[in-house]
């Protein structure tokens, strides 16, 4: 575990690493992680995005359909099986892809938020967003702040945001930040560490972002502004043994696939399945079965990823 900080490694990935489930290329036992709690149940809305991001971990596009839209009959299924089981599910969240490009995203919105479960959706507030700002606003009039939107915001210079999202990515963005913030929505934002800043720095960019345009963001708050780690599949990391626990003085319970899991509906698949977590959406071995509880079993931190973005990079995506 004496490797150097992420945003140093630039080598790439061992071909011998992240192989076996069980032991990792030095032949020492690999770390799972056991599902405390399912707290948190994500929904894949689809991949397709109005975007394409320079570093996007899940290749979103508006042409990338490997996963397909989810329906809000998907979605009501998962939630039955919670209420028939009695499980402690506190947040569902929606991301994509941009979800609100999903045809049953309103829909989808409604189911939950009737449930009375907090509901957090990840999105870029651009068009997407702009055209379903009606319906948007009668849910906020009836659930208040057990909405949440996530804004993706990559940095608060433009410049750099563009870097990743694009050209005129920008304005749009911000436009529809500022209609959520003047319109009374519970706000977070999404921010990226790749720029190589200390997290004060960071932060305090942000934080005079959201002095100068009156966003309601603590931008020092860790879950108002989120700021991810980048993730880089084929970026050489350290692979996450049971030591690793003591070493880093962390416990399994930290990592987001202890409190969470994620549903995805593969192309052309008769039906949704159940992902150990929600940056692992192509790889197989993450696929843990159709309903909740086929997926409640223990998860073999079998990614770089596991290390880069939850264990090393301390990063969730719950709230």
């Amino acid at each position: 575990m004496q490797e150097p900080p992420l945003d140093q490694m630039t080598r790439a990935l061992d071909p011998a690493k992240f192989q076996n489930p069980l032991v990792t290329a030095k032949g020492e036992t690999r770390a799972t992680v056991a599902l405390t709690t399912l707290e948190t149940l994500w929904f894949n809305t689809g991949t397709l995005c109005n975007l394409t991001c320079r570093n996007c971990y899940i290749e979103s596009s508006p042409r990338n359909d490997r996963l397909d839209w989810l329906t809000v009959t998907d979605v009501v299924r998962y939630l039955d099986e919670i209420a028939r089981d009695s499980l402690p599910t506190r947040l569902i969240g929606f991301t994509g892809g941009e979800p609100f490009i999903n045809p049953d995203i309103i829909a989808m919105l409604e189911a939950v938020l009737s449930r009375g479960f907090d509901t957090l959706v990840l999105t870029n507030a651009m068009k997407p967003l702009r055209k379903l700002r009606a319906p948007l606003l009668a849910l906020r009039d009836r659930y208040g702040d057990r909405l949440t939107l996530r804004v993706s915001l990559d940095h608060y210079d433009p410049a750099i945001h563009e870097q990743e999202r694009g050209r005129r990515s920008w304005l749009p963005a911000l436009d529809g930040l500022l209609w959520l913030a003047r319109n009374g929505f519970r706000l977070d934002v999404a921010g990226r560490r790749y720029t190589g800043e200390t997290e004060r720095s960071l932060r305090d960019g942000f934080a005079r972002l959201f002095a100068e345009h009156g966003i309601p963001v603590d931008a020092h708050d860790p879950v108002r502004l989120m700021l991810f780690p980048e993730m880089e599949p084929d970026r050489d990391v350290p692979e996450i043994t049971t030591a690793c626990w003591g070493i880093l003085h962390k416990s399994p319970e930290d990592v987001m696939c202890a409190s969470a899991r994620m549903v995805v509906k593969r192309k052309a698949a008769a039906a949704p399945v159940v992902l150990a977590c929600t940056l692992l959406a192509y790889d197989p071995r993450f696929e843990m079965g159709r309903t909740l509880a086929e997926a409640s079993r223990p998860v073999s931190l079998n990614h770089p990823f596991c290390a880069s973005f939850c264990v090393l990079g301390g990063a969730s995506c719950s709230r």
